[in-house]
């Protein structure tokens, strides 16, 4: 059957952010068209990926209770003061109620993997991950009657005045299609798969960089949007970018080929030497600093050492990790030099004092003493054989430079106005909450929210 030749909402894109506003605005009343850049059987951007949802929520007890003003200040304290706040608090708020309509679409939960077991109070794991996730929501959305296109890439939007009027996409063969429509919602991600585009900031270190997630985030509908006039929000430079295994594929590594072992031993640069506290924060508040920081190291490469006592207490990366009985052979191994490598495990090792309880789970305060570089927690001595090492990259996930949004999700203008009938939701808008640094699974969150919120108003607008 052909696709019908236009609808009262357009969304653009196919991850989390464009499925959850495809629903909502299928539940409002609209009929809706979801144009999804890439092929079926890859469909879901970067929420394939994915495998948790942070949410605020109530319990009986410290144990169980993530409340409003502790998930604001966890927000706070790793991207800065500069967020909006207004939508921040309007996200937390929110969080509470996405697992009910969540499960109302078909997803199930499952509890915290071994490893994440921090994480079970703040955030809720998806069963099956996040391509189960896609999935469920793809067949909701069959089900309530939302027509899904695939393999089109949105060229342009076509207006009048400030409302547009129809979307156009291109399709595999070179041929065009023109949609007309009473609202859009964009969910289309950011511009992390373009290379040239992060080479303005990055310059050649961008040479080195895994992209995490789908290649098809090109920015090319972002980029459209900007030239309509769309505000600016977030940093240029902004992303969500973790420490990946070196052997990772140039895109659509996942998230398994994420490395988590770096707070139980140390991070070496290419030159043998320590570069950043390993134990600063507790994993998922910091474990997305590690990108941006190995990306500003020579050669943009780096490598975490750790010894048996840690092995097993984390989850594993998808490739083996190097291994040998000594840390010169280890640093041989990974071509790294062996004579400051060596220095640099016996400097730590006379300042990891083993001193007070270890524990994975949460800060510890097993500090090093008289260290330049200290290392705040989980200071283990590197001394039980065999030795282990992961090369790593910098993994970038998506970017941050995005378009503002006001509290309805509409897109603003630079002139302090908004797009009546254009709406954004996901990565496209991240920048209003997001300028640096990630807390784990926030992403889903803001996907979610925004996405549940410009699906309604755009329904809204397509009846105005």
């Amino acid at each position: 059957m052909s696709a019908p030749a236009g609808a009262d909402v357009v969304v653009v894109g196919g991850g989390n952010a464009a499925l959850c506003a495809a629903l909502t605005a299928r539940e409002s009343g609209a009929s809706v068209i979801l144009l999804e850049r890439s092929s079926e059987w890859d469909r879901g951007g970067n929420s394939k990926h994915t495998r948790n949802i942070r949410c605020a929520r109530d319990g009986t007890s410290a144990a169980t209770r993530y409340g409003a003003e502790e998930f604001l200040g966890d927000l706070r304290s790793v991207t800065g003061d500069a967020l909006d706040s207004e939508l921040a608090r309007y996200l937390i708020a929110q969080s509470r109620e996405v697992g009910e309509w969540m499960e109302a679409q078909g997803v199930r939960w499952q509890p915290a993997l071994r490893g994440t077991l921090q994480l079970d109070r703040t955030n809720r794991f998806f069963l099956g991950g996040g391509k189960a996730l896609v999935n469920t929501y793809y067949a909701r959305a069959a089900a309530t009657g939302v027509t899904v296109s695939y393999e089109q890439r949105v060229e342009r939007f076509v207006f009048d005045g400030e409302r547009v009027t129809s979307v156009v996409a291109s399709l595999p063969d070179g041929t065009r299609r023109e949609i007309p429509c009473r609202a859009v919602v964009v969910a289309s991600g950011g511009f992390e798969a373009n290379i040239e585009w992060l080479r303005r900031y990055w310059g050649s270190a961008v040479d080195n960089y895994r992209i995490r997630g789908t290649p098809h985030n090109d920015g090319n509908v972002l980029q459209t949007l900007l030239e309509a006039g769309a505000e600016t929000r977030g940093t240029e430079r902004g992303f969500h970018a973790i420490a990946v295994d070196a052997r990772a594929p140039r895109f659509d590594g996942g998230i398994v080929t994420r490395v988590d072992s770096i707070p139980f031993g140390i991070v070496v640069n290419s030159q043998g030497e320590r570069f950043y506290d390993e134990g600063e924060e507790i994993w998922p508040k910091r474990y997305a600093t590690w990108g941006g920081l190995i990306a500003r190291q020579p050669d943009q490469l780096a490598c975490s050492i750790f010894d048996s006592k840690a092995w097993g207490g984390f989850i594993p990366c998808m490739h083996t990790p190097y291994r040998a009985d000594t840390v010169k052979e280890l640093a041989e191994m990974l071509h790294l030099p062996a004579a400051p490598v060596v220095a640099t495990v016996e400097r730590f090792n006379a300042a990891a004092h083993d001193h007070g309880t270890y524990d994975m789970a949460q800060r510890d305060g097993r500090s090093t003493r008289d260290l330049p570089l200290p290392k705040s927690n989980w200071a283990l001595t590197l001394d039980t054989p065999p030795f282990y090492a992961y090369p790593l990259r910098p993994g970038i996930t998506f970017t941050y430079l995005g378009v503002g949004i006001d509290g309805y999700g509409h897109v603003r203008r630079g002139n302090g106005c908004v797009f009546p009938n254009l709406f954004a939701a996901g990565e496209v808008m991240s920048g209003n909450i997001l300028l640096k640094g990630y807390l784990a699974g926030i992403g889903m969150t803001i996907g979610t929210v925004f996405g549940r919120l410009a699906g309604r108003e755009a329904a809204r607008a397509a009846r105005a």
